[in-house]
C-alpha cells in the first residue's frame, strides 16, 4: 500500500494557500460603507445615508478604486454638512524620493497617517498671508514684494520692482518657470527642485528673465511660493513653520507640522508638508465655511471669495497631471466646475502632484479629499468625483 504522506501534506497546502488567499482578498475588498469612527480631533462624523446621500454609489466607488480603475489612490473622504460622513484608505507606495516611479515602501493608508500633500502647500501658504495681512504684520497684497525682502534690494530692477504680494498669490509675476514640462528627478533640471542646489533660493527666482508686465499672465510658478514664505519671516519676525503652528493648525486643531527646509535652512513653503486626511478635511471645511472653524474666524472671509475666484487673466489653464479640463486660479487655489446632469457644480480646490486634492463644493456644503501616489500617472479624481459622488449626493 502506498503511503499517503504526499497526498495528504498536498491537500493540506492547498487549504493553506485558499486560506491565505481568501484572507487577502477579504481584506482587501471590503467596500460596505461605514459610518466614521468618532475621534477626539474635532471633526464630528455622520451617516451619510441619513443625510439622503446614495451609500451603494459611495461602496462603488470604492470598490473602482481597490480595482485600479482610478490608478493609485490612496485614501476618499467627504465631509457634507459639517460632518464627516466618509472615510476610506488604500493600500499604496509612501512617496519616495529617488525610488522608481517614486514608489517607497508599500503601506496601508489610515487616518494617523500623514501623507505628502505636495503643492496643497500653496494653499496653506496663501493662508498664512492671509493671517499675516489681518493680524497687521503685512499691509497689504498690493505692497512690493520688495517692501518684505531688506536682503535682496539689488534685485529690484525693471519689471521685477512692481511684483506684489498678490502677483505671486496667482502665480502672474512675469518670471520665466519651467515647471511643468521638465520631470522631477536627481537632474534638478525642473527649476523648482533646482532651488535644493543653490546657496539663496529667493535670488535664484527673482533673477530669472522676466517675459511679461506682471499681474497679466499665468506661469506655475512654486518659487514665488517661497519668497511668499521668506516675506511671512521677514514681516513677523517667526518662520512660516512657526507662524502656521501658532496662527493656523492650532485653531484649527492640527498636530504641529513639519515643513522641509533647504540646506541654508529656508522653509520649501512649495510644497513640503504633509497631513493626515483628516487635517486636509479640517482645513478645506475651513474654507467651506468662510475662514470659520470652531466658531473662530482663522482666515478672514474675504480672503476665501478671493481663493476661490480666477484673478484677472487666470482662466483656460491646464493642468498636465490630471483630469480636470480647463482650469481658473485664484489667491493659490484652484478653480474649476463639474457638471452633472446639464447642471455646472463650482468648485475651487488645493491641488498637489500624485493626487493630493482639497475639493471645496460650496452650492453642496461638501469638501472631499483625495491622497493618492500616481507621481508618473495622471490623476483620474474628476472622473471619479463625477461619476461616483455628485450622482451620490445629487440622486
Amino acid at each position: 500500500m502506498k503511503s499517503s504522506g504526499p497526498l495528504i501534506a498536498a491537500i493540506i497546502l492547498l487549504i493553506l494557500m485558499f486560506t491565505q488567499t481568501g484572507c487577502q482578498v477579504s481584506a482587501g475588498t471590503d467596500s460596505k460603507y461605514k459610518i466614521p469612527v468618532q475621534l477626539n480631533d474635532g471633526l464630528q462624523t455622520g451617516d451619510a445615508a441619513a443625510m439622503n446621500i446614495d451609500t451603494e454609489l459611495l461602496e462603488d466607488a470604492v470598490k473602482a478604486i481597490q480595482k485600479g480603475k482610478y490608478n493609485e489612490v490612496h485614501s476618499m473622504l467627504i465631509y457634507k454638512n459639517n460632518k464627516l460622513v466618509m472615510e476610506e484608505y488604500f493600500e499604496g507606495y509612501n512617496y519616495q524620493w529617488d525610488a522608481p516611479k517614486y514608489q517607497g515602501e508599500l503601506v496601508k493608508w489610515d487616518s494617523n497617517k500623514r501623507h505628502p500633500v505636495m503643492s496643497c502647500t500653496k494653499s496653506v501658504t496663501s493662508a498664512c498671508i492671509a493671517i499675516a495681512i489681518e493680524k497687521g504684520f503685512i499691509g497689504n497684497v498690493h505692497q512690493s514684494i520688495f517692501d518684505y525682502l531688506p536682503e535682496h534690494q539689488q534685485l529690484r530692477t525693471n519689471n521685477r520692482n512692481y511684483i506684489t504680494i498678490e502677483h505671486l498669490l496667482t502665480m502672474t509675476s512675469g518670471l520665466a518657470w519651467n515647471e511643468w514640462s521638465s520631470p522631477h528627478g536627481g537632474d534638478f533640471t525642473n527649476d523648482i527642485d533646482h532651488l535644493y542646489t543653490v546657496d539663496d533660493q529667493i535670488s535664484a527666482v527673482l533673477e530669472r528673465e522676466w517675459w511679461a508686465e506682471p499681474g497679466q499672465f499665468f506661469t506655475y510658478n512654486g518659487g514665488g511660493m517661497v519668497i511668499l514664505g521668506e516675506i511671512i519671516k521677514n514681516a513677523s519676525g517667526i518662520d512660516i513653520e512657526e507662524f502656521s503652528n501658532t496662527y493656523l493648525f492650532e485653531p484649527l486643531g492640527i498636530e504641529a507640522t513639519p515643513w522641509m527646509r533647504y540646506k541654508n535652512g529656508r522653509i520649501e513653503s512649495a510644497g513640503s508638508l504633509s497631513f493626515t486626511p483628516r487635517s486636509m478635511i479640517k482645513f478645506g471645511a475651513c474654507y467651506l465655511n468662510n475662514g470659520v472653524w470652531n466658531n473662530q474666524q482663522v482666515i478672514p472671509a474675504d480672503w476665501i471669495v478671493k481663493s476661490s475666484e480666477p484673478y484677472g487673466n487666470n482662466h483656460g489653464i491646464k493642468i498636465p497631471i490630471e483630469d480636470s479640463g480647463e482650469n481658473g486660479y485664484g489667491y493659490s487655489w484652484w478653480t474649476s466646475e463639474m457638471n452633472h446632469r446639464r447642471k455646472a457644480i463650482k468648485m475651487y480646490r488645493a491641488n498637489g502632484w500624485g493626487g493630493q486634492v482639497i475639493q471645496v463644493l460650496p452650492e453642496l456644503d461638501m469638501v472631499v479629499v483625495f491622497t493618492g501616489g500616481n507621481y508618473v500617472k495622471k490623476s483620474r479624481l474628476f472622473k471619479l468625483t463625477r461619476k461616483y459622488i455628485l450622482p451620490a449626493v445629487l440622486h
